[in-house]
């Protein structure tokens, strides 16, 4: 059997370059299709890359903590003992491995699991065990996946309590994912009195792809900003009584997700897409909603969300979020946005602009809901509102085109009930 030439993979439509976190084989072990090879970070997360071929692992070009642009030199596997020096001596490639600054004193990061998905590409798991495997398959009971299907679970957040930690029945009737979400923000660091005190961290990947997309967006769409103010005492009282149904619970965003869905699909050209050569109208309504994670910004896509009930999209970002904070988000679930929505309110901020998720050509930034003084037919009484800014990419959407489209928003927001004729 010839040795074959494993490269770096592209695992994400926006990979350029990946890092390798672990390797889970060491040469002279022996491989067989399917087994994991390495954990690679990428720009979107961190995945396991499974081998396609069988041998035995004979060259390592890529070091943990290594980073190499994709089709670099990542291993050679063949026959053992075979010799794979002329390969690698003849192997070209037209980037160099950037090797991790020692320098850098980065904390040990915790084990981690391994999570199965459909593909050759696995997500994995960055918080404390929660599903137990051998040899990463996922060990749960037929009825405990039935059940977690039918109520819409992802089995890889539950953990298990049966033996050698199986999932089973109870573990999915007794889920909260409230339980396993986590805080990102910091620990504070003690430092001693009078001492110069500093940590450098190593840019991820995630955080080198951020800055650059955002970036090339700030400084090649001409943004601009359209700032409005909506009543939301209809808002509050309809949401108060929706959530008055038994099992149901909706949050305010939910209620913005599916208003845009549904004011987009009266307006195309703010759901629209810049390309070069072309402007493509989106007659799909794919929202993207920003979360905040440890290492920075994610935005998982709600797939056309003006066909799915206000329940089905709160389950839908519930999901996304608590998933996106511990890195199981796949990368096609980050895909496809055509408009995108970034809500800072409930921590306090009650306006803010955003920077445009290219491709798309707005993106709606949300405020707190503040009480204060407003002025209603005539006179000056208590009342409730929201600030909301959108950005726009001129070369797309005209001011005035913005200001129709934020028109209709506001018809869906100060009155509800229309989003359920």
């Amino acid at each position: 059997m010839a040795a074959e030439i494993i490269t770096m993979p592209r695992l994400s439509d926006t990979m350029e370059e990946g890092t390798v976190a672990t390797w889970l084989k060491k040469i002279g072990d022996t491989i067989e299709e399917g087994d994991i090879l390495a954990e690679i970070e990428t720009d979107k997360a961190t995945m396991e890359f499974e081998s396609f071929n069988e041998g035995t692992l004979l060259f390592i070009g890529i070091q943990e903590g290594e980073t190499a642009p994709v089709d670099a030199l990542l291993a050679i596997i063949g026959d053992k003992n075979e010799d794979v020096d002329a390969l690698v001596k003849d192997f070209k490639v037209n980037h160099t491995v950037v090797e991790e600054d020692t320098s850098v004193k980065e904390s040990p990061k915790p084990k981690e699991n391994k999570v199965e998905e459909s593909t050759s590409i696995l997500v994995k798991e960055t918080i404390p065990t929660q599903v137990s495997e051998t040899n990463g398959r996922i060990i749960a009971s037929p009825l405990a996946k039935k059940l977690a299907e039918d109520k819409g679970l992802n089995i890889l957040n539950i953990q298990g309590t049966g033996e050698n930690g199986r999932v089973i029945k109870r573990d999915v009737e007794n889920y909260n994912p409230a339980s396993v979400s986590k805080s990102i923000a910091p620990v504070a660091k003690f430092v001693a009195s009078g001492k110069e005190d500093f940590d450098e961290i190593k840019h991820s990947q995630m955080r080198k792809v951020i800055a650059k997309r955002l970036g090339e967006s700030k400084f090649s769409a001409p943004h601009y900003y359209l700032n409005v103010e909506f009543d939301m005492d209809n808002a509050i009282a309809f949401r108060q009584q929706f959530n008055s149904i038994p099992d149901t619970k909706i949050s305010y965003n939910d209620m913005i997700v599916k208003a845009c869905a549904l004011a987009l699909r009266q307006h195309p050209q703010v759901n629209s897409q810049w390309f070069d050569d072309r402007m493509r109208l989106n007659n799909h309504v794919h929202i993207g909603v920003a979360v905040a994670v440890e290492d920075g910004l994610v935005v998982p896509v709600v797939r056309f969300a003006n066909e799915q009930s206000l329940p089905q999209i709160g389950s839908a970002v519930k999901d996304y979020a608590v998933r996106a904070r511990n890195k199981k988000l796949t990368p096609q679930e980050m895909e496809g946005s055509t408009f995108t929505i970034s809500n800072l309110g409930m921590f306090g901020i009650e306006s803010f602009t955003s920077i445009i998720n290219q491709p798309n050509s707005a993106i709606l930034s949300v405020g707190a809901i503040l009480q204060k003084p407003v002025v209603k037919n005539g006179q000056v009484v208590a009342g409730n509102t929201m600030k909301l800014s959108m950005a726009c990419d001129h070369r797309t959407v005209d001011g005035a085109t913005g200001s129709l489209f934020l028109q209709t928003l506001k018809g869906y927001i100060e009155n509800p009930v229309t989003m359920l004729v």
